[in-house]
């Protein structure tokens, strides 16, 4: 058998309730040799037992922490024990297709890209849905010397049946960490992902670094992947989803992109902070009203009724923004604080490493040539 040219990183990245599904799927339709590191960031005890289990039957190499990470704290645990020229990180609430494997490292080697990305996809059924095919992330200087982000994601919501004929492998500016192949040559010239990006926008920040650095980025849609989004109502996952997406780790992660980048203060960034929370809104607040009030402030129910001239618009108001938003705040705030005294050092602050400058121009295209011409 071969020797395997790429480890597969998996690492959780708002729950630990997808961990079997998403961890068979990659052993049921991978038939390219690969290495796997599991990094187990303070699952509960039935997840633990179970990657136990399957690193004892699979053979895989497992790291396990006491507490909940940050997602590039999770990627560079993991990738400090990658041996192969390639690595392919993978969310723990990914679902694979056959051949994915295959169509990257395949792109990786005819293009010599340091970075390639697959057609990812978004909720079950799996494969159907698009969420993201390629995207745009670059810096551009307006008419006034301001420098300002543009960030762009292509496809999201088409449908894979009518688009994928339409698409083929092509450079791309931006790739979401849900699954991205990372040349090791990158880590190498960079050194490792940078933790000040605590919870967001760090695949922005690596593909600029990387392009900035003289290295390609492509997209292949010959590789398909789905993410599969939702958490159960269980402590571990509501307490991770918190944290994870919490506003104090958003907030130090959008100052950090945008003090790293020498960024402006523009529209970017005041709706990123005026639309702090919306993923905990939408995944924990919104079910737990309908719970609550058994269904009664569902939106489709007030399409259709109306109490006096009082319609569902004044109910989210009161209920979602007036009761259950201040509550959630206060939680939040309050689990980040925890976290941060029992498991931050004080002497590093929020990130366990210091930014990492970029490399000089051109040094990623001249190991990606060097490998070409030994191979």
């Amino acid at each position: 058998m071969c020797q395997p040219k790429v480890t597969l990183v998996v690492s959780p990245r708002e729950r630990f309730s997808y961990t079997q599904p998403s961890l068979e799927s990659i052993y049921d339709h991978t038939q390219y040799p690969f290495e796997l590191v599991y990094v187990d960031g303070g699952s509960p005890p039935p997840i633990k037992t179970y990657l136990t289990a399957q690193a004892q039957e699979k053979n895989f190499e497992l790291i396990r922490v006491d507490q909940l990470l940050t997602p590039n704290q999770s990627r560079n645990i993991g990738l400090a024990q990658v041996k192969t020229p390639y690595v392919v990180f993978v969310d723990n609430d990914v679902v694979v297709s056959s051949g994915w494997l295959k169509a990257l490292v395949e792109c990786a080697e005819e293009t010599r890209a340091a970075i390639v990305g697959p057609l990812t996809c978004q909720d079950e059924p799996v494969h159907e849905t698009i969420h993201f095919a390629d995207g745009v992330a670059h810096v551009i200087v307006d008419v006034k010397g301001r420098r300002r982000l543009r960030e762009k994601m292509t496809r999201q919501g088409q449908q894979v049946a009518n688009t994928l004929s339409k698409l083929e492998r092509s450079p791309a500016e931006l790739v979401e960490f849900h699954c991205m192949l990372v040349n090791m040559d990158v880590f190498e010239a960079m050194g490792p992902l940078d933790e000040n990006f605590l919870n967001t926008k760090e695949h922005v920040d690596l593909c600029m670094a990387v392009t900035e650095a003289g290295g390609s980025i492509y997209f292949e849609p010959n590789s398909l992947i789905t993410y599969v989004p939702g958490i159960a109502w269980t402590l571990a996952d509501l307490h991770f989803y918190m944290l994870r997406w919490s506003d104090a780790w958003e907030t130090i992660s959008l100052e950090h992109l945008k003090q790293k980048w020498n960024l402006s203060e523009d529209t970017y960034f005041t709706q990123k902070h005026k639309a702090l929370g919306w993923r905990r809104r939408q995944m924990i607040l919104s079910p737990l009203l309908d719970r609550l009030t058994l269904g009664v402030f569902k939106h489709q129910f007030f399409e259709k009724v109306t109490f006096g001239l009082v319609k569902d618009r004044f109910f989210e108001k009161v209920f979602m923004y007036g009761l259950l938003t201040p509550i959630d705040r206060i939680l939040n705030k309050y689990l980040t604080d925890r976290h941060a005294r029992k498991w931050l050092n004080p002497a590093m602050g929020a990130s366990g490493l210091p930014v990492t400058a970029a490399p000089s121009l051109g040094i990623l295209q001249r190991k990606t040539d060097e490998n070409s011409s030994a191979a």
